[in-house]
Order: C-alpha cells, then structure tokens, then sequence
C-alpha cells in the first residue's frame, strides 16, 4: 500500500505492521471488524454467530460462523499474525460438526445471537430479508455438502497452504485471505486480500461444483414457488383490468412475491404482495436516503385519521428504523398457495390497491410539494 504525494507526484510505502505490535487481538479486534463489515471478505455475508460452541460433546468454539447469500453456513476462522500448523484441521472439523445443522437449528443459533448481542430482533425474517425470500418456509440452509471455509490471518504457512490447495484440487470449499495492518502516523489501515484461490483461479474453478449447485438451484426454485407465482399474478393482472384499475396495465407477471406501481410520485410506489398466509398491498416510501422516507412517512401519519376514515380501514404502519423503506399497509389472511383461495384473493387485492390509489393520489402530491418546498 502506497500513500500519494499530489505535491511532489510521487508515492511512498505504508509501513506494514504486525497486529500484535499495534496492540490488537484476535477475538477483541479483527472478529470484531468482520462482523461490522462482512463484505469485506468480498461477498455479502449474514453473520449468525460468533464464539459458536454449540458442538455435543466437545467445548470448542468456531470464530464466526456466516451465512451466504445462497443459503450455504460459512465458517471463518482467524488468526492473527500467524495461521499456526493446525487452522485447517481445525476449521475441517468445525465444518463436519456445522454438517448437521438443521434450518431449524440455524434460526435458533442466530435467534440467540441477536438476542445476546444486538438487543433482539426476529432472525427468520432477518434470514428470509437476506435472501430474499418471503417466506421461512421457502427458506433452504445448508443444503448439502455446501459448507465453506474462509481462513483469515496475516501470513499462512507452507503447510497450511498446501494442504488448502490440495483441498481445493478435491472440491471442498476454503478459502485464504491474507489481512495485513499499515500504520501511517496515527492512523491504522487494513488489507483484506484473497491469496488462495486467486481471483483469477477462482473463475477457473467455478465448475467444481457444479452439480451441486445445480441441485441446490433446483430446491430453491421448486420451494420458491415461481411457477405458481407468475400464474397467480397472470390472473392477478387480468382480474385488476377487468375491474377498470389501471395502476398495473404495464406490468408484467412475475415469479416474485410481490408486483409494484408507479404512485405517480417519485420513490413512492403500490405493491401488491402474494404469499403462502396472506395478501397485502402496500405503499413504499423508497426514496434515496432513509431521512426523507422517515420525513415522508411522518407527515403522511399526521393524516393517519383522515386517511383511515377515508380507506375504511385500520392501517398498520411501519416505520423500519433499521431499513431505509417505510411501509403503510393493509393485510388479509389467506391460504395464498391453495388456488381455490385465489379468486377471493385477487378480488379483495383489487379492491385494495383501488382504495390505496384513490385515497393516496391526492395526498402524495401534497406531501411531495411540503418536501420540495422545505
């Protein structure tokens, strides 16, 4: 790493330090700066669990333990200014005991996480927002032989890189990232580098698994639904244009749980949400920074009572504190995946989005005009 002289166009190396030398541990330190920031083992990672020693018969602990946005568990262990001789037979094992953790067991494991170290929350939505997913039951973790190994320390020995290249040749999932510190005055920098595969190896290896994975996208999409779902949303559509509703005349069936509409007003739009238990239709406030949204939201719930009274209906509003969206919403149960349940269904979503256009298509414009004109 190299700092930039814009006086002199020259450029000069940042000292590379030891972490032991700068004052910092493993566990206390660079777990920590994993878990706040995830992606810098560039991809999206869900952190689940940290110190896991949920292992029968054993007391020992895996350091962080991810999810993957395919579903798959993730095992990170880290070391710091030296991988020791014994990392990889360590994360090996941690890796065969993880085997056999049910979907089930996966929720729990991070249902105790948030609760002991982010003041609680719902970790099967958290999963299923990750993901990407409606619902938990359409969920698939750790399907498989999936489980992946990402080795983080500041040098690796011979050892350990061999044995990790030889795994690869085998088809198991590891990968090494090389974190190196740099001091410039009082100012502290990091490097995350992959080193084993490169990334360029890595693309060669892409078909190792291939099979796999194309099992694994084979569940996923039978649990999704996709098929059903675009059906129901053929029906849907042509059920909204019998009834004279024009918000959706441009939009297409699709295999999500959801299909949105333009309001008319920028970053403000209807969806329509098809799931296994319910239907709802929503207005999304979805503007490009959460302080507007929140503004926007504010001063739409100040009419909470007019808009009510006007819709005939009790709304639940969601005011997401931890999300840039805020929703208004209205919701009724379903069985969503029996078609015998779809006639009702699309009748009373065309009812809903007919009152949400009526009513909202003379408010948004006002609040729009509140907001430019602050």
């Amino acid at each position: 790493m190299y700092q930039v002289n814009s006086t002199t166009n020259s450029i000069s190396p940042l000292q590379a330090k030891r972490f032991s030398d700068l004052g910092y541990r493993e566990r206390e330190h660079l777990q920590e700066w994993l878990v706040s920031y995830p992606e810098a083992l560039g991809e999206e990672l869900l952190i689940i669990q940290k110190e896991f020693d949920g292992f029968d018969e054993t007391r020992e602990r895996l350091d962080l333990l991810a999810i993957d946005k395919l579903g798959g568990l993730v095992i990170i262990e880290n070391k710091l200014d030296d991988s020791g001789k014994d990392v990889v037979w360590q994360s090996l094992k941690y890796a065969s005991y993880c085997s056999s953790l049910s979907k089930s067991n996966i929720a729990d494991i991070f249902q105790e996480y948030l609760n002991r170290y982010c003041g609680g929350g719902d970790a099967r939505q958290e999963i299923c927002d990750f993901l990407e997913i409606e619902e938990f039951s359409d969920v698939v973790l750790n399907f498989g032989n999936d489980q992946r190994v990402i080795l983080v320390a500041a040098n690796f020995r011979k050892e350990v890189t061999s044995t990790v290249l030889w795994l690869l040749q085998n088809g198991l999932q590891i990968q090494c990232f090389k974190a190196t510190p740099y001091q410039l005055k009082e100012e502290v920098y990091l490097t995350l580098d992959q080193i084993i595969p490169t990334p360029e190896a890595a693309e060669f290896m892409v078909g190792i698994s291939d099979k796999e994975k194309e099992q694994k996208t084979t569940v996923r999409a039978k649990a999704q639904c996709h098929t059903l779902r675009r059906e129901f949303w053929a029906l849907c559509l042509d059920g909204l244009k019998t009834a004279g509703i024009t918000r959706y005349q441009n939009v297409s069936p699709s295999d999500a749980h959801w299909l949105n509409a333009g309001s008319g007003v920028s970053g403000m739009h209807y969806a329509m949400i098809f799931s296994r238990k319910e239907a709802r239709v929503e207005l999304s406030i979805n503007r490009s920074t959460k302080e507007e949204n929140n503004q926007i939201f504010d001063l739409i719930k100040e009419r909470k009572d007019e808009i009510e009274s006007s819709l005939g209906l009790s709304l639940n509003w969601r005011k997401l504190e931890d999300k840039k969206v805020s929703l208004i919403v209205t919701q009724q149960d379903f069985d969503g995946f029996n078609r015998d349940s779809w006639e009702a269904m699309i009748s009373w979503l065309a009812e809903h989005v007919a009152k949400f256009d009526q009513v909202f298509s003379k408010i948004l414009p006002e609040i729009n005009k509140l907001i430019k004109g602050k």
